[in-house]
């Protein structure tokens, strides 16, 4: 039996995993689904998460924080992010690596050897990442993986 947690992605909630809860759990997995900062049955706006991607974070870090150390590769967790959550599954493997066996990064991004979870929390608001209007978001702000890029290419976060 392993311990799978999910992470969703942006505008969703712990919710979207309920098919994969179910065939995990039959197969006889534990599994913890996730909600972030203002998605699922959080309460809180987007428009109210003016901090960090840290807080945007908190549910997932909060949640390792609170797993006991793991003896061997079967007490470690599986992580599993789609889309946004790929920059939370980095702060959790920067921040808890003796707790993680593996991280599946479904259609989500992950940062470089040379930009940490730190650097985009110091330099990206929450904002930036995450709009409820996409549209005016793309068009407008560097996503993570422009920034990503852009410190790959040129050594420097803009």
């Amino acid at each position: 039996m392993r311990h799978f947690v999910l992470v969703h992605g942006a505008c969703h909630g712990a919710w979207c995993w309920y098919k994969v809860i179910a065939e995990l759990k039959q197969a006889g997995h534990k599994v913890t689904a996730l909600d972030l900062t203002a998605c699922g049955i959080d309460r809180r706006q987007v428009e109210d998460v003016h901090g960090s991607v840290v807080e945007y974070s908190k549910p997932l870090l909060t949640f390792m924080a609170s797993l006991p150390a793991a003896g061997s590769d079967d007490e470690k967790v599986i992580l599993v992010g789609h889309s946004m959550a790929g920059s939370s599954l980095c702060m959790a493997m920067e921040r808890f690596p003796e707790k993680i066996s593996v991280a599946a990064f479904l259609a989500a991004g992950m940062l470089g050897p040379d930009l940490t979870s730190q650097m985009v929390d110091e330099k990206v608001k929450f904002s930036t990442l995450y709009s409820r209007n996409l549209t005016e978001n793309m068009l407008n702000t560097k996503s993570l993986c422009q920034i990503t890029f852009y410190y790959q290419v040129e050594n420097q976060l803009i």
